[in-house]
């Protein structure tokens, strides 16, 4: 399997579409008769449009979410290629996305953490490109409207604004109209939306925006026991992939090595801002598929031991299929 998707063959294409539809066979036969995947974000219940998704059949919504997922593996092979972050074509970004997004039932469904990671994939093209560019203020300006789009569709999605400051220290020699100019694309977006308000006489509620940033910190996280068993082929991959990145460190290109260093930043950033939303949920690591779909992809490429890394792929693939069909 794994082996089949090292090289970069068009036909991987049709077979990305099968893996996709195997990994989510099994929600797709214990399909439940309602998909509630709204969270009333702030681009709905501010702007008051209506909640087209929420009158989608099950079958339409994972299929619509299998379908963004799709073109997301896509457009992150296309992104990991192109900055020869693997150090050769292949398909195995788009394999590990696809892998990582089918983890856990949340995932397969249509959700505003599915719909920023097409943000995500675009905020990398643009910070991976600070690395060669001498001005970077219109790539900080679009950094900074993408962003504040995204915080509309998903307001944890807000944090992400550090990713783009961070990429400049990576990328960047200090330079203060860089790090001014991402703020003044991100309050541009904010500008037309209150314009917005203020042209439909609710410009009082437009403070509403911002209350959920000041929510605490949960307490607790409710996690079904026997979806932890997924996260030990997880963790193992990562692992893994940290010590063969270890090896190679220094003997990859500068460029190479800082945009790992961002895809760590911007991992930990996901992973780390699920507690802006008072009412927790899975679907919210989501938003980590991007970079950890390139982590297993730098460790399933450079693996020696065949055996080892296609049992390995195998067995997460069967324990996602299998809590698919088990529901405790």
């Amino acid at each position: 399997m794994i082996n089949f998707f090292k090289n970069l063959n068009p036909l991987n294409i049709l077979w990305l579409a099968v893996v996709l539809f195997v990994l989510r066979a099994g929600y797709l036969f214990n399909l439940p008769v309602k998909i509630d995947s709204s969270y009333s974000e702030t681009f709905e219940k501010l702007l008051l449009l209506p909640r087209f998704h929420n009158s989608f059949t099950p079958s339409f919504n994972v299929f619509l979410a299998g379908s963004f997922v799709f073109i997301q593996a896509l457009l992150l092979n296309r992104l990991v290629n192109h900055f020869n972050l693997l150090g050769k074509p292949t398909f195995l970004p788009a394999l590990m996305y696809i892998t990582v997004s089918g983890l856990y039932t949340p995932f397969l469904v249509l959700s505003p953490p599915l719909i920023c990671n097409f943000f995500v994939i675009w905020m990398l093209f643009k910070l991976i490109n600070f690395y060669k560019s001498k001005d970077s203020k219109s790539d900080a300006f679009d950094l900074g409207m993408i962003v504040a789009v995204g915080s509309l569709i998903y307001l944890p999605f807000i944090f992400f604004f550090l990713a783009i400051w961070i990429s400049l220290v990576i990328f960047k020699p200090f330079n203060w109209r860089e790090w001014t100019v991402c703020v003044i694309g991100y309050v541009t977006i904010f500008f037309f939306l209150a314009v917005y308000y203020y042209l439909n006489n609710r410009l009082a509620q437009f403070s509403n925006i911002w209350p959920p940033l000041g929510t605490k910190l949960p307490t607790r996280v409710t996690i079904n026991y026997y979806n932890y068993l997924i996260l030990a082929p997880v963790t193992m991959i990562l692992v893994l992939c940290f010590f063969k990145f270890r090896q190679n460190y220094y003997k990859s290109y500068v460029q190479i090595r800082k945009s790992y260093q961002l895809l760590f930043v911007v991992f930990l950033i996901a992973a780390l801002t699920f507690y802006v939303r008072a009412a927790f949920h899975v679907s919210h690591f989501l938003l980590c598929a991007v970079p950890a779909a390139v982590f297993f992809s730098y460790y399933f490429l450079h693996a020696r031991r065949r055996w080892f890394y296609e049992t390995l792929y195998l067995l997460l693939a069967a324990i996602i299929v299998y809590l698919q069909f088990n529901n405790f």
